[in-house]
């Protein structure tokens, strides 16, 4: 897998990824992952399982410099000193002398702490040069305007809900115009897309599965992807995707399954954990 997009930070981040989260055995799942070809790999803090993600890299035989580990601040954490007390944690859990992401899980608006303050942490942690780049996930417009137009600077990624059933435009659109590269979490929507006609359409007129149709859907639209599974199997079939191409066609009646808000698998940024 070569497909890499070139962030804002000068580094580059490779567009398949896999995602841990939820993962009934993270160890084992990430060290096949990297043995099926997978060098980007996402957890976070709230996943409870960084230690496991170090343990599967490391025992994948692959050299750390040739993996892209990312990870994510928990919500509780949003206080500067917070964000660099748990940021080391992260690094003693994973093995690692320093993660190549580090992202904003949640904007947490109505915490006391102003995300812009958390935000400006971040930014202390890239410059010592122990995470080569910070962004955010599930930040919307206003929360990305506000910590850009305080700091004069954007996050290198935004990761946030994309799937073909909540396409998520507006957020993608507007990231993407600021320079912010847009990462696709739960890219395969809650499986019942798998019925969809009009991608079990696709799959029979292109001999390929409905996951890898959506997935190559997120690939051609520009977008970083971290489908997540337990099973060898479905891992190499999920990194498959760069033999074929969707045609525009294709993509529009892909394009055209968009549910809006109420295909939405999570709440609102702006409601996340609010009480």
């Amino acid at each position: 897998m070569s497909e890499t997009i070139q962030l804002n930070s000068g580094t580059s981040i490779p567009q398949i990824g896999f995602g841990t989260s939820k993962s009934a055995d993270a160890a084992s799942s990430v060290e096949a992952a990297i043995r099926a070809g997978y060098r980007h790999i996402d957890t976070a803090q709230m996943y409870g399982n960084e230690a496991e993600v170090g343990q599967g890299a490391r025992a994948s035989g692959v050299a750390r410099e040739e993996l892209f580990i990312t990870t994510k601040l928990n919500n509780g954490h949003h206080a500067p000193a917070d964000v660099f007390s748990t940021f080391e944690e992260s690094l003693q859990k994973l093995g690692m002398d320093y993660v190549d992401l580090f992202l904003i899980h949640w904007p947490m608006p109505h915490l006391e702490v102003d995300y812009v303050e958390t935000w400006r942490a971040m930014l202390e942690l890239a410059q010592s040069g122990r995470t080569k780049a910070v962004g955010v996930s599930n930040f919307q417009p206003e929360h990305l305007d506000r910590i850009i137009e305080a700091t004069g600077v954007a996050p290198a990624v935004n990761q946030i809900e994309v799937h073909p059933y909540f396409a998520n435009n507006e957020v993608r659109e507007y990231s993407k115009a600021r320079g912010i590269a847009v990462e696709a979490w739960s890219p395969l929507g809650k499986g019942n897309e798998f019925q969809d006609p009009a991608l079990q359409e696709i799959s029979a007129q292109i001999g390929r599965t409905v996951p890898q149709v959506i997935l190559r859907w997120h690939l051609q639209r520009g977008d970083v992807l971290i489908p997540k599974s337990d099973d060898p199997q479905r891992m190499a079939q999920n990194a498959d995707i760069l033999g074929f191409e969707l045609s525009t066609a294709q993509m529009e009646a892909i394009d055209a399954l968009d549910k809006g808000e109420d295909a939405r698998r999570s709440p609102h940024p702006n409601d996340f954990g609010a009480e």
